[in-house]
């Protein structure tokens, strides 16, 4: 039987490769998010659609859970100016309510310490 954090930790992998392959589908939502003051919007577009996918899949195997979850950490902190972007220009967001803008800068760090959970090696089994 899996334990509740192994579950999670697929749960994890799998919200990071679904929300990682709409930056390659859905682009263009992508590039209204992004802070007008950063480079090369599509290339961040694509660079952590990338990289949302090749950590949630490394973060599921166990020789690269930890290298794979400091990475996730380092991305979700990365990607965070586009929540505070969002936030501080609800008006710019008509389909979002610019309560739930707000509410997600919180869950933000939910998700970095849902990563960060995952930082530590796995005790090994006798």
């Amino acid at each position: 039987m899996k334990t509740p954090k192994r579950i999670l930790q697929y749960l994890l992998a799998a919200f990071l490769v679904v929300a990682g392959l709409n930056h390659f589908i859905n682009p263009g939502f992508y590039l209204t998010i992004m802070p007008p003051y950063l480079p090369w919007p599509l290339g961040l577009v694509y660079l952590s659609g990338f990289f949302e996918v090749a950590l949630g899949i490394l973060l599921l195997l166990p020789r690269f859970t930890s290298l794979a979850a400091w990475g996730l950490v380092a991305l979700l902190v990365a990607v965070f100016p586009a929540n505070i972007h969002m936030a501080i220009n609800s008006d710019l967001f008509p389909q979002f309510s610019a309560p739930a803008l707000w509410l997600r800068l919180p869950l933000q760090f939910v998700l970095i310490a849902w990563a960060y959970w995952y930082t530590r090696p796995r005790a090994s089994q006798p």
